[in-house]
Parts: structure tokens; sequence; C-alpha cells
């Protein structure tokens, strides 16, 4: 099979990696850089104590991939969801008519953009779950096992199987959702956890949880996504190795003494010392954030359907003015009492 994957990161380098191990030709769209190492050497992926070269080809842009006329059998979309509609932009000039596309970003209607440019037929959306680190530009390690992807189609009828079966055969743990919006919704969920709050207070999430004025608010950034979850009848559902069924129950059902351990412990060890992502694209001043597609998507939707957020829609608000500028960061730096006043603004 002919696969193209535009955004070749961490996720979309692993899934091609292991799609070309499976002898499948793979073109991986990427840097400069990073394509000149993988050419040259491979691309090497670290799972289980086990490191395997793929062999896939990388270039460095959408018009080389389809040029001279070149066609593809599937094509993954796997870059930042903030640049999903630049992306979206290019493949639209040099392929109007694409082959089916699965989406592994982040976020809440990420796929719309392209659902509106090529019917919801051709797109399927999908959610990974396995964290995977980028070593060095040909060099990728899992950095944990029992996880993997979900699937989901985009509209009743659609079939996925196919998609589902060239994962798993690919060694890629791969599970299928009834609900594309269960799915988005629930992996949001799981991200969500100490994310934007590490982001703004630029501290480690379990530092963060220790603090109780900062573990309540978390928890009622939780209560409102599943807030504005219930009022769209979407099901809170687990994902591979991810459980967001018991974080749900926990946040409605536990009281405070009880799940504020659980709670900091999934953090913790979740993350352990690693720094979320939100944080990472501060700090490394990309002047984008996903935060939008997240606590954004659940402000949005609780504004749309009469439901209070103003956790959510402080912890997006904040983090995209310190994001832009006009906000310092350093004014919230470890100052959880400064972000608590930032959502009393919100509850007014």
């Amino acid at each position: 099979m002919q696969i193209l994957v535009y955004g070749a990161g961490a996720v979309g380098g692993y899934l091609g990696g292991r799609l070309s191990q499976q002898g499948h030709e793979v073109t991986l769209v990427t840097r400069p850089v990073t394509a000149q190492f993988i050419n040259e050497q491979g691309l090497d992926i670290t799972e289980k104590g086990h490191t395997v070269r793929t062999r896939p080809v990388a270039i460095t842009s959408i018009a080389q991939a389809f040029a001279d006329g070149q066609t593809y059998d599937l094509l993954l979309m796997s870059m930042k969801s903030y640049d999903l509609q630049t992306a979206l932009d290019h493949l639209v000039a040099f392929s109007p008519d694409p082959p089916p596309i699965i989406t592994t970003g982040n976020g809440i209607d990420i796929e719309m953009p392209l659902v509106r440019q090529f019917g919801a037929e051709k797109i399927v959306a999908g959610s990974v779950t396995t964290p995977i680190r980028k070593e060095t530009s040909y060099h990728l390690i899992v950095e944990k096992e029992g996880r993997g992807l979900m699937l989901a189609p985009m509209q009743r009828k659609q079939k996925i199987k196919e998609w589902v079966n060239l994962f798993r055969k690919a060694g890629v743990h791969t599970e299928a959702a009834k609900s594309y919006e269960s799915m988005k919704w629930s992996k949001a969920l799981l991200n969500m956890v100490g994310n934007a709050s590490s982001a703004i207070l630029n501290r480690r999430p379990g530092l963060i949880y220790t603090s109780d004025r900062m573990y309540d608010l978390e928890v009622r950034m939780l209560q409102e996504a599943l807030d504005v979850m219930d009022a769209q009848k979407i099901k809170v559902i687990n994902l591979p190795g991810s459980s967001a069924k018991k974080l749900a129950f926990g946040v409605r059902r536990m009281p405070r003494s009880v799940l504020k351990p659980i709670l900091t412990k999934l953090v913790t060890s979740g993350r352990g010392n690693k720094m979320p992502s939100f944080y990472i694209d501060l700090a490394e001043n990309k002047g984008k954030t996903e935060v939008i597609y997240h606590n954004g998507a659940v402000a949005r939707y609780g504004e749309k359907l009469g439901i209070p957020t103003p956790v959510n829609a402080a912890y997006n608000d904040v983090l995209v003015k310190i994001t832009t500028g006009e906000l310092d960061w350093r004014e919230f730096d470890g100052r959880p009492k400064r972000l608590a006043q930032e959502v009393k603004q919100y509850e007014k």
C-alpha cells in the first residue's frame, strides 16, 4: 500500500515507521534535517527494549509528495492541531481529491475543516495514547507500553475495519470506537489533566496537584467538561491503556479526600517528570497553543449550551494571552493565587 504521512513528528514517524516495517511503501513529509537523516540512516523505533530500523522515504514538502502525478492509498495527517488548517490549504493546492485521510491530532473538532473540504466519508478520526519520545531526528522511543491507537468513523455506516486491521498488522495496538465524539472528547478530558495549569504556572503537574487551590480548580475544570459532554449526550469511553471512565467517575462521585491522592498519583505517574504539551509549545516560543482545542473548546460549547465553564474559559484565555505576549508569563510563575483570581473574573 502507498501511504503518505503528512506531519512526521514523533507520532507520525512512529506510525509511518511501523507501516514501513510491515512492507508498505511509506513516504514521510517532515523537516529538511530530519528527512536527510532518515533517508541516510533509516528511522529507528525502540519499543519494549528492542530497537528496529525502518526504511520509509522522507521528503520535505507536500508539493514533492504529489509531484509527477504520484498517488496514495492512505494519507495520515499527524501535525499539531494548530497547524492543520495550513496543512489543509497546501493539500488542496496539490491534491484536491486526496485518498482516505486519518487524523491523529489531539483536540475537539479538529477534523471539521477536513470534513467540510472533502466530506465526512473520506475522513477517519484517530487518537493516539502511546507516548513517544523523539530521541534524535531518526530515533523514536515508545515510553509506555500497553497503549495504542483508536480510530472512529466520522459518519454512520462508514467502514473503518480495513484501517484498524492495517495498524494491527503493523504491530500497533488498535481499537475502534463507535462514536468519534466520544473518542475525541474522552481523549481531550485525559489531555487536559494538569496541562494548561502546568503551562501557565510553569510547574510540573505533580507539584501543582499538591496545592489545594490548584487541585480544586483542576477538579472544577474536569467537572465543567463533563457537564458539557452530558448536555450533548456524549459518553465517556476508555481509550487504549487510558481509563477516561475511571477519571470521570472519580470527578463525579468520589469525595475530595479520596479523589485527591488518586488524581495526584494519576497525573504524577502519567507524566512523571515530563512537562505536558501545552508547556512545551509555550517554552519553545511557538506562538501557538493547542489549548484552544481543549479547554477553549469546552468553553465555546459551554457558552453555546448555556453551561458555565469559568475555569476552562480562564485557562484558555490566560494561556492564549501568555502565548501571544499579551500577558507576562512571569506574572503567573508559581502563583496559583494569581490564576485563581483570573478564574473569579469569569465567574461574574
